[in-house]
């Protein structure tokens, strides 16, 4: 079955984003380079931007199902754009980091709306795939962004924050135009006398066990994703090596996720349930990070990131399937918004230990101990990972099916 026009209207529009979004993983770099800071201090403007991104997938959700999909995207890039510009154009490094933090509130808002149209425009058995293409159109604008990086990286690191800009404004205008507008659910009348709300519990995601598990075991997966992002260019540099090489492997490990997305859709992957899908995609993250702690060259390198790479392929399309036939009807935003937060809380993370890492043990010490953690996850997905419908709360459950009337009431006063 094709997916839906929307669906591949978000999936064009990811590439054309992701097509500069190299920007962020040379940021540390460009702190401790451009401006002379410490690689402590590098870090601690990084995990800056992390922590911010929390509020901002939060309230990405939240305005993803009160005021509209198609707005809350639009808004997030253009923020970003104009916090990205103030990065390049910044020439102290306290308005570098007001500006990283403005790029923190801003740049997981765009997150919970695209995830929850792809949830909510294809049937359950659809949505691994679906996901699954999500990465792919990110690992598609990324193959030109590896390249894009290690061209423009070394030439001048700033640049990249100014391509990033202009590749966020151009996929703002690409959803303004294209998605259907917005279109807010009419209330329903109390009746006189009638407390506002009453009759539907609210919605509470971190009352449902499935999700906050989720939550969990995911922020663990993005700590090691986002190290490896954030740490690469570092650890090279840190190696005698120059940074800018990590945008090769970044295209090789772009590359991979696109050649590999057949795999995906053979009968062997369909069949293996998600605690196995999981726990054999944090297999091969160990095994690559391993590679790179033996790796002596850059071809070596480049086959360790393409084994990483198919354990990450494996990973996000199960977890964000998961996590969205958790969501109760009409939640979806929210519920995505929440599983979400695992990036805000790695991104504030994954530059500290990182960097201290590097500075005290070496590169290859933190792909050791990074590949360790991941043998770890393995087997805590064969054991932790829930299954849809099994723990929400009955306060949730009966909001559930309020939300589902209200929708199918809603549905039908507009026909």
């Amino acid at each position: 079955m094709p997916l839906p026009r929307s669906v591949r209207l978000l999936l064009l529009a990811r590439v054309v984003n992701r097509l500069g979004a190299f920007s962020l993983p040379f940021l540390t770099t460009l702190i401790s380079t451009d401006h002379a800071a410490s690689m402590t201090t590098a870090g601690l403007v990084t995990a800056a931007f992390g922590a911010a991104t929390i509020p901002s997938r939060l309230l990405g959700g939240r305005l993803a199902d009160l005021v509209g999909r198609r707005f809350t995207v639009v808004l997030g890039l253009c923020c970003c754009a104009v916090a990205q510009l103030g990065i390049a154009g910044s020439r102290s490094l306290a308005a570098v980091v007001g500006c990283a933090v403005l790029l923190g509130l801003a740049f997981e808002l765009y997150e919970p709306p695209s995830q929850a149209i792809i949830s909510e425009s294809v049937p359950p058995e659809q949505r691994v795939q679906a996901f699954s293409l999500f990465s792919a159109a990110l690992a598609v604008g990324g193959m030109g962004a590896g390249l894009l990086a290690a061209v423009l990286g070394h030439w001048d690191l700033r640049w990249l924050f100014v391509a990033d800009a202009g590749t966020c404004l151009a996929c703002a205008v690409l959803v303004g135009l294209a998605l259907p507008p917005d279109r807010r659910p009419r209330r329903r009348v109390a009746p006189h006398g009638a407390r506002k709300g009453a009759g539907r519990p609210p919605l509470r995601p971190l009352r449902d066990r499935s999700l906050v598990t989720m939550l969990l075991t995911g922020s663990a997966y993005a700590l090691v994703n986002q190290q490896t992002v954030m740490s690469l260019p570092l650890a090279l540099a840190h190696q005698g090596r120059p940074a800018a090489d990590a945008g090769l492997l970044f295209t090789a490990a772009a590359l991979t996720t696109v050649l590999a997305q057949p795999l995906v859709r053979l009968e062997p992957a369909r069949r293996m349930s998600t605690p196995a899908a999981l726990a054999l995609g944090h297999l091969l993250l160990a095994a690559g990070l391993l590679g790179y702690a033996v790796a002596g060259s850059l071809p070596a390198e480049c086959g360790a990131t393409a084994v990483w790479s198919l354990g990450d392929l494996l990973i996000m399309g199960r977890a964000y399937a998961l996590v969205a036939d958790l969501a109760p009807p009409g939640a979806s935003g929210r519920y995505l918004a929440v599983f979400g937060v695992s990036w805000g809380i790695a991104a504030a993370l994954a530059p500290v230990l990182g960097t201290q890492l590097l500075a005290h043990a070496g590169a290859t010490t933190l792909w050791v101990a990074t590949a360790g953690f991941c043998l770890t996850l393995s087997g805590v997905q064969l054991l932790v990972t829930p299954r849809p419908g099994h723990s929400a709360p009955p306060e949730d459950r009966n909001s559930s099916g309020a939300l589902a009337n209200e929708l199918t009431e809603c549905q039908n006063m507009g026909r």
